[in-house]
């Protein structure tokens, strides 16, 4: 699965969005880790939140950016998993014109790599909304890594073969 340096590079406009009840910028590894790969492989950090756990909160900050030209994609963390507080993937159900099953399914695949049966306890969901792009990914920082290193990175990139999500961005408004 190779990339093509053929190909140009196009940068994403990512906005970031930690989903956690305790966490702050000043501790927010996970969101840190997001933003540092997301940068050193040359694309645009669009913005940066921190909100708790609340559909309602978490459906604004989703929506606010769908409806920014200036944001291509939103990556969460936290929030994915079974408790009562998680609450992730019903904002994303909430805001979401079309899911992608196959993210979570392949990100639990490889996390299964990492930490065994535990991952079975993960919703990573995704989907599209107004031409946006959205992943959730669960709050950890091994979880982070293993979203954008196994799958994120590539499918972020333009370059990347034989497809990826970059050059279906000007079509995901179709209709």
């Amino acid at each position: 699965m190779p990339i093509d340096e053929t190909r140009t590079f196009i940068p994403v406009r990512i906005a970031v969005l930690t989903v956690s009840d305790s966490r702050s910028l000043a501790d927010d590894r996970s969101g840190d880790t997001l933003v540092e790969r997301l940068t050193a492989a040359g694309h645009v950090l669009a913005d940066r939140q921190i909100v708790r756990d609340d559909v309602d909160t978490l459906v604004g900050v989703l929506s606010g950016w769908i409806d920014d030209d200036s944001v291509d994609c939103v990556i969460t963390t936290g929030g994915t998993g079974v408790t009562g507080r998680d609450v992730t993937p019903e904002a994303f159900e909430e805001v979401c014109e079309k899911e992608i099953p196959g993210f979570g399914e392949l990100f639990r695949w490889l996390s299964f790599q990492s930490i065994g049966t535990s991952t079975i306890q993960s919703r990573a969901t995704a989907g599209v909304a107004n031409g946006t792009y959205l992943f959730a990914l669960p709050g950890s920082t091994g979880a982070v890594k293993d979203g954008w290193d196994g799958i994120l990175a590539t499918q972020l990139d333009s370059r990347f073969r034989p497809c990826n999500f970059v050059e279906l961005m000007p079509r995901l408004r179709e209709r």
